[in-house]
């Protein structure tokens, strides 16, 4: 268990310096954004979809 809270913060610490540097997580095509008067509501369906693909793609490694 302890291995598994280790990978996600560094996981959280590296999407956090990607983000710093300007890599455009969470703002890409495919996301809907609807604007209204003054409520924003966001979808983020792409970034859901390649967070996803990621997160799977370690799990399965960290099984072999």
């Amino acid at each position: 268990m302890g291995k598994v809270v280790i990978l996600v913060g560094l996981v959280i610490a590296g999407l956090g310096a990607l983000m710093s540097l300007g890599v455009p997580l969470g703002n890409l095509p495919g996301d809907l954004v609807y604007r209204r008067g003054n409520m924003t509501l966001y979808i983020p369906i792409s970034t859901s979809i390649i967070l996803s693909v990621v997160v799977t793609a370690v799990m399965m490694l960290l099984r072999r």
